[in-house]
C-alpha cells in the first residue's frame, strides 16, 4: 500500500494535560498521606495501559492491511480473467462469422482425406512391423549359431595350445640333457682350443724371447769388439791445425787445415779399418729403443774418445730421454713435412730445417744443435740406394758420418761439424752448451740425425741416462732378455697344462654326450606322438575359424538388415504421427465449425461471469481499504494518547523530584504557574522561554541555582516548570508517527 506519514500538532492538548499533571503534583505534595512513589506508579501504569491499546490497534491494522493484500491480487486474478475471457469471446465470434455451409462442407472433406492419408500410413507401420519381426528372428538365429562358432573355435585353441606344451614337454625331455650335454662339450672343445691356441702364443713368445736373447748375445760380442778396436784417431798435426782454425777461420789456416786433413782419400782410409763382423749382420729396427742405446751410446764414445784426443776434459752423455726427443723431432719436423735433408742426389735437399729447430728449442726450453749423415745411404755414381737394416749397417753409419765430419767437411760448410764435436760451452758460437746430450734418429729417407741438447733440471734430457760402458749396457740388455725368455718359458708351461685339461675335459664332454645319445629312444616316441597330435589339433582349429568366421559374416549381415527394417519401422511411425495429428487439427476445426453457436454463447457468458467477479473484487478491495484507513486512524490515535502518557510520567517525576525539596510557597507559585498555564497556553510558553534565558544568566554568573529568598524560590519554581513544558512542546511538535510500510 501507499506509504503514509502522520504528524500531529496538538500542543494546546499536550500543554492542558501537563498543566493537570503540575496540578496532581501539587495536590500530591501537599497531602501527606500521598507520596511520590504512588504518584509515578499511577502514571506509569497510565502509559502501560496506553501502550497495550496501541499494540491492539496496531494487530488491527495488520490484520486489515492482510486483507487489503489478498483483496488486491482477488482483482490482478479477476482482471486477468477477463482479458482472458476478452480474447475467447473474439475467437468465438471469429469463428461463428466462418462457420458457413460451405467452410463445413470443406472442413469435412478435408477430415475424409486425412482419415485415408492416416489409414495408408498406419497399414505401412504394421507391415514394416512384421519385416522388422521377421529380421530380428534371423538375427537373434545367427547370434545362436555364431555363439556356437566361438565356442568351438574357443575349444579347438585350447585343445591346440595343449598340444603345443605337450610337444614342447617332449621336446624338452629330449633335447635337456643333450643340449647340456651338448654345450658342455662346445665350452670344452672352445677352451681346449683357447687353450691351444695360447699355447702356440707362448710358444712365439718363447721364440721371439729365444731370438731376443741371441740377438742380445751378439750385439754384445759384437758391440764390445767393435768399441774396442773402432776408434779414430786424430794426428798431432790435425789437431794443431784444427785449434788453429778454430781459433781464427782465416783462408791461411783452412788451407792448412785442409792440407793436414788428406780430403776424402783419408776418410776412404778411416772407413776402411771399420771392423766387419758377421755377428753385426742381425736385422735390427733402428726405432728400437735398445737399439737406439747401442747406437747413441757408441757415437758419443767416438766423440768423447775425439775430444779426449783434442785436449778437453768435459764430455759428451747418452740418455733415453735424449733419444726419445731426437726421434720425435725427426718425425715431426722431417718424416711429416716430407723434409728431404739432402734430397736424392746429395744436392737437391732442403738441408737442415731451421724452422723446426728453433720451435723445438722453444718447446723444450733448452739450445739444440743437429748435424746430419748420410746415414743408410752410400753414394754411387751420384744417387743414393738404401742399405739393410742390419746392426753392422747402422754401426758403420754412425762410424762413417763422425769420420766424414772431421776430414771430409770443407767447403761452404766451413768446418762446422767439426766445431759441434770439439768446442765447449758454445756450438758453432752459440752459448748455453754446457752439458751435452746426444740423441741418434734416422729419418725415413735413411738419413742419421745427430741431436746434441743442453740437458737441465727443467727439461730433464739427462734423465735416465745410459752407463757409456758399451759392455755393461750390452750386457744389461742380455739380462733383459734372458729373464723375458724364462717367463716366456714359465708361461708356455702353464699352457701347456691348461691344455691338457681342457683335451681332458672335452673327452668326458664327448663321453657324457654319447651316453645320452644311447638312451633317447623313449623321448623319441613321445616327440613323435606330441607332434602329431598337435597337427590334428592344429587342423581341427583351422575348421573351426573358417566356420567362426562364416557364422559372423553372417551375424552381421542379419544385424544389418534388422537396423535397417528398423529404421524403415521409425520413419513409417513418425509418418503416421504427422497424418493423424493433421486428421486430429482438421476435426477440432470442424468441430468448432459446427459447434460455433454453442461456442460463442459460451465465451459470452464466461466474459460476463469475470466482469461479474471483477466487479465484487473491485468492490471487496474498496471495503477493505475504508476497513485499512479506520484501522490507521486507530492506530494513530493510540500512539499519540500513549506518548502524552510518556510525557506525563516523564513530567510528574521531574516536578516530585524538584518539589520534595522546596518550600509551600515553591509549591503555590507553581500551581499558580499551572492556572496561567491552564489559561493561556502560549504566554507561558513565552515565560519559560524568558525564564529559561535568566537561568542560563544566573548559571553563569553564579554556577547554580540559588537556595534561599522569595524571589530565587518563584524563579526556580518558574523555571522547573519552563523546562517541563519546554521539554514537553519540543517532544509534540517535533513528534512524527513511523512511518508504515507495506
Amino acid at each position: 500500500m501507499n506509504k503514509k506519514k502522520m504528524i500531529r500538532l496538538t500542543a494546546l492538548v499536550g500543554v492542558a494535560t501537563a498543566t493537570g499533571v503540575v496540578a496532581e503534583a501539587n495536590q500530591a505534595h501537599a497531602a501527606t498521606t500521598t507520596t511520590t512513589e504512588t504518584t509515578n506508579q499511577t502514571t506509569n501504569a497510565s502509559v502501560e495501559s496506553t501502550q497495550a491499546a496501541v499494540d491492539a490497534a496496531q494487530s488491527t491494522f495488520d490484520t486489515a492491511q492482510t486483507s487489503v493484500d489478498s483483496a488486491q491480487a482477488n482483482v490482478t486474478s479477476a482482471s486477468n480473467n477477463v482479458t482472458s475471457a476478452s480474447a475467447a469471446l473474439s475467437s468465438a465470434i471469429a469463428n461463428k462469422e466462418a462457420a458457413t455451409s460451405e467452410n463445413i462442407a470443406s472442413a469435412t472433406s478435408a477430415v475424409s482425406s486425412q482419415a485415408v492419408v492416416v489409414a495408408s500410413a498406419s497399414q505401412a507401420v504394421s507391415e514394416q512391423a512384421g519385416v522388422v519381426s521377421a529380421a530380428a528372428s534371423v538375427q537373434a538365429s545367427a547370434q545362436a549359431e555364431a555363439t556356437s562358432a566361438s565356442a568351438s573355435l574357443s575349444s579347438s585353441s585350447a585343445n591346440v595350445a595343449s598340444a603345443t606344451s605337450a610337444l614342447s614337454a617332449a621336446e624338452a625331455a629330449l633335447t635337456s640333457d643333450q643340449s647340456t650335454a651338448a654345450n658342455n662339450l662346445s665350452a670344452a672343445e672352445s677352451a681346449a682350443s683357447s687353450a691351444s691356441a695360447a699355447v702356440s702364443s707362448g710358444q712365439a713368445a718363447v721364440d721371439n724371447a729365444q731370438a731376443a736373447v741371441a740377438s742380445a748375445q751378439a750385439i754384445v760380442d759384437a758391440v764390445a769388439e767393435v768399441q774396442s778396436s773402432d776408434v779414430i784417431n786424430m794426428s798431432v798435426a790435425y789437431i794443431t791445425a784444427l785449434k788453429n782454425y778454430l781459433a781464427n777461420p782465416s783462408s791461411a789456416n783452412a788451407a792448412a787445415l785442409q792440407e793436414v786433413a788428406k780430403g776424402a782419400d783419408y776418410v776412404k782410409e778411416l772407413q776402411q779399418k771399420f771392423k766387419s763382423d758377421a755377428s753385426l749382420d742381425v736385422v735390427v729396427d733402428p726405432s728400437d729403443p735398445t737399439v737406439q742405446e747401442a747406437l747413441s751410446v757408441y757415437a758419443v764414445n767416438l766423440i768423447n774418445h775425439l775430444r779426449n784426443q783434442y785436449g778437453l776434459t768435459t764430455a759428451f752423455g747418452a740418455s733415453a730421454n735424449a733419444n726419445v726427443a731426437a726421434i720425435d723431432f725427426v718425425k715431426k719436423y722431417y718424416d711429416d713435412e716430407d723434409w728431404n735433408i739432402f734430397g736424392t742426389t746429395g744436392s737437391d735437399g732442403k738441408g737442415h730445417n731451421k724452422n723446426g729447430l728453433d720451435a723445438y728449442a722453444d718447446q723444450l726450453n733448452t739450445s739444440i744443435a743437429e748435424d746430419a749423415g748420410s746415414g743408410l745411404t752410400t753414394w754411387v755414381n751420384g744417387k743414393a740406394t738404401m742399405a739393410t737394416t742390419t746392426l753392422h749397417n747402422l754401426l758403420y753409419a754412425v762410424y762413417s758420418d763422425i769420420a766424414t765430419m772431421l776430414f771430409d767437411d770443407g767447403g761452404t760448410n766451413n768446418w762446422s761439424h767439426a766445431q759441434s764435436i770439439f768446442e765447449d760451452g758454445t756450438i758453432l758460437g752459440t752459448g748455453g752448451f754446457n752439458n751435452v746430450y746426444l740423441g741418434v734418429a734416422f729419418d725415413k729417407y735413411g738419413y742419421a740425425h745427430y741431436e746434441l741438447y743442453n740437458a737441465t733440471e727443467g727439461n730433464q734430457l739427462g734423465n735416465n741416462a745410459y752407463s757409456l760402458d758399451v759392455q755393461t749396457a750390452a750386457q744389461a740388455l742380455l739380462t733383459n732378455a734372458q729373464a723375458s725368455l724364462a717367463s716366456a718359458k714359465a708361461s708356455l708351461q702353464r699352457m701347456t697344462t691348461n691344455l691338457m685339461v681342457a683335451k681332458a675335459a672335452v673327452v668326458a664332454a664327448q663321453n657324457q654326450l654319447a651316453a645320452l645319445e644311447n638312451s633317447s629312444a623313449n623321448d623319441l616316441v613321445a616327440v613323435t606322438k606330441a607332434r602329431t597330435q598337435l597337427a590334428s589339433a592344429e587342423t581341427s582349429y583351422q575348421t573351426a575359424l573358417a566356420t567362426y568366421k562364416q557364422k559372423e559374416e553372417a551375424l552381421k549381415k542379419a544385424g544389418d538388415n534388422l537396423a535397417a527394417a528398423q529404421a524403415s519401422l521409425e520413419a513409417d511411425q513418425a509418418t503416421l504421427a504427422t497424418a493423424k495429428a493433421k486428421l486430429a487439427e482438421l476435426e477440432e476445426t470442424v468441430a468448432n465449425l459446427t459447434n460455433a453457436d454453442q461456442l460463442l454463447a459460451a465465451a459470452q457468458a464466461a466474459y460476463e461471469q469475470a466482469v461479474a467477479n471483477l466487479t465484487t473484487a473491485t468492490g471487496n478491495l474498496g471495503a477493505a481499504q475504508v476497513d485499512l484507513a479506520k484501522a490507521e486512524s486507530q492506530l494513530a490515535l493510540a500512539e499519540d494518547t500513549a506518548e502524552q502518557a510518556k510525557v506525563r510520567a516523564a513530567i510528574a517525576a521531574q516536578v516530585d523530584q524538584q518539589l520534595n525539596g522546596s518550600t509551600a510557597n515553591d509549591r503555590q507559585s507553581a500551581g499558580q504557574d499551572a492556572t496561567s498555564l491552564k489559561t493561556n497556553g502560549r504566554a507561558l510558553t513565552a515565560t519559560v522561554a524568558t525564564a529559561s534565558a535568566t537561568k542560563q544568566k544566573q548559571g553563569a554568573n553564579q554556577g547554580r541555582l540559588p537556595q534561599t529568598g522569595n524571589d530565587d524560590q518563584e524563579a526556580s519554581a518558574m523555571a522547573l516548570v519552563g523546562l517541563g513544558m519546554l521539554g514537553l512542546t519540543t517532544g509534540l511538535y517535533g513528534y512524527k508517527k513511523k512511518k508504515i510500510t507495506e
